[in-house]
């Protein structure tokens, strides 16, 4: 089997920093595949509206600049920023891929996130994943489908006021048909977002697979 024709390779890179461990791929998945979920999510997926297209962020509630939607194990839920996310029932291109990327990290993810931003003025506030019902060991593996977006990590540290910290941000491109790797104890100390990109005229569909904790 030739890499074009496997589902997905792994050509990892390390990328590291102060209580930062991370992998990424650029070419994660087949290009003929990511095309595909690409094309099924962005016509098929229903995406949230109401109450849970909402959050809250220091006592208010916003409207999510963006879209989501949420798939996972039956029974499952997912709390974050005042929201309990309710998981539907796997579609069929999520299940396979949640299953390769299970048996490709050796853990049984049971939940992911879709996050659909439509255009480069949709975006993600500086945040971080640390709810207590996630796994910590299985850290949170993130695909990427259509328009490349910075993704921007800032230590903890450099957020306090009066900071001196030297410790940089690192910000990664992520591509279309990318994976990136959140592992250990990357959440504890490193916020991240998808900040606006007004130039950026496309859509661009991101996949975060956690592993929840029952």
């Amino acid at each position: 089997m030739t890499e074009e024709e496997k589902y997905v390779t792994t050509n990892w890179k390390e990328i590291k920093s102060t209580g930062l461990n991370l992998l990424y791929s650029g070419k994660f998945l087949n290009k003929k595949i990511a095309d595909e979920l690409l094309f099924r999510l962005d016509s098929e997926i229903e995406y949230f509206t109401g109450d849970l297209s909402r959050v809250k962020v220091f006592g208010k509630w916003h409207n999510i600049p963006r879209q989501q939607a949420a798939f996972g194990d039956e029974g499952l839920t997912y709390k974050f920023s005042g929201l309990s996310v309710p998981a539907l029932p796997w579609p069929e291109c999520l299940l396979k891929l949640r299953n390769e990327i299970s048996k490709c990290m050796g853990t049984d993810y049971n939940f992911v996130l879709v996050n659909r931003y439509r255009n480069g003025n949709d975006y993600m506030g500086e945040h971080r994943d640390d709810e207590k019902e996630l796994d910590e060991e299985a850290g949170i593996v993130s695909i990427s489908l259509g328009a490349t977006r910075d993704f921007v990590l800032r230590h903890s540290e450099t957020r306090k006021k009066g900071s001196t910290s030297k410790i940089s941000n690192v910000t990664i491109p992520l591509e279309h048909g990318s994976c990136l790797v959140m592992k250990k104890p990357t959440n504890h100390h490193w916020y991240h977002s998808l900040p606006r990109r007004k130039g950026c005229l496309h859509v661009r569909i991101n996949l975060t697979f956690r592993k929840v904790k029952r």
